[in-house]
């Protein structure tokens, strides 16, 4: 896959789909076994330190020290960076004011919540004003309010030209902030492209979830004979399924579920969208 310049490409897929392998190859952690990765024309493999340089890399860990301030944080890893003097000091100032902690940045960083902590953590990777900031799944376990807030700040950087490579397996995050989308599973990019034209993939299918308070794998096969179903995942009392026509599907799923003894409990359509483009792919919910 590639991600253009100045834009955002998200890699979206499931956790184990392999998103932070690809961060931590691309990144300089992890060696790939074979084959090349160009971060502005450096290759990772023959010019590392050229490539790192241009990277600025948000950890899905929070790469913290919770004995330090805010404050402390960012002018130790702005010394690493090379930063000195009045330079440094301005950037923590700006860095603390788009992040929304100038308040708190005398804190020490172990009495943060974990959204003010995931925050933090995307200034520490801007310090050196990257031209390509990896930011790998930054929203995991954090309060609305702080996810917003980061939401915000990816596209705000974008919107100053910075590159993003962005993981996340909340679709709608991708469909928010996205360019680009690479949908991943078990370590291949299986779809690659804009919204629009991902969605282009499923056609004007629709997607139904159907939740059920009893068994449901004995009518499985007769559901999935149904004229018009293209597709149908069960798992944990729950089905999904892709379909030509909502209106003509539903009342024949209805049927044979009354037939079969099975008790919906709710059901839910949506029209195409990324969930369903993972499903058209694989034949599973992402």
């Amino acid at each position: 896959f590639s991600a253009q310049q100045g834009k955002i490409l998200s890699l979206l897929g499931p956790n184990g789909a392999g998103k932070s392998t690809t961060i931590s190859m691309l990144s300089g952690l992890i060696t790939p076994d074979e084959g090349d990765a160009f971060i502005l024309n450096y290759s990772i493999s023959k010019q590392p330190q050229l490539a790192k340089a241009k990277l600025g890399v948000v950890p899905q860990e929070i790469a913290l020290y919770p004995d330090l301030s805010a404050r402390e944080n960012l002018l130790f890893r702005g010394k690493m960076y090379n930063l000195r003097g009045n330079q440094l000091s301005q950037r923590v100032d700006d860095l603390l004011e788009m992040i929304g902690l100038t308040d708190r940045q005398k804190d020490h960083v172990g009495k943060y919540s974990g959204g003010m902590k995931r925050r933090l953590n995307i200034a520490a990777a801007l310090l050196h004003n990257p031209a390509v900031v990896i930011m790998d799944e930054p929203t995991v376990g954090i309060d609305p309010q702080s996810r917003r807030h980061i939401l915000d700040n990816v596209k705000e950087l974008n919107r100053l030209g910075m590159t993003v490579l962005y993981t996340t397996h909340y679709m709608e995050e991708a469909t928010e902030i996205s360019d680009h989308i690479a949908i991943m599973d078990q370590g291949k990019i299986i779809a690659y492209g804009t919204h629009a034209e991902l969605i282009k993939l499923v056609g004007e299918q629709t997607r139904i979830d159907l939740t059920f308070k009893s068994e449901v794998e004995a009518i499985i096969p007769e559901w999935k004979a149904i004229d018009g179903v293209s597709s149908l995942d069960a798992t944990d009392g729950k089905v999904t399924a892709l379909v030509d026509d909502s209106n003509q599907v539903l009342p024949r799923l209805i049927e044979v579920a009354a037939r079969g003894n099975v008790r919906i409990l709710s059901i839910d359509i949506q029209e195409p969208n990324l969930e369903s483009v993972f499903l058209h792919l694989t034949g599973r919910a992402l």
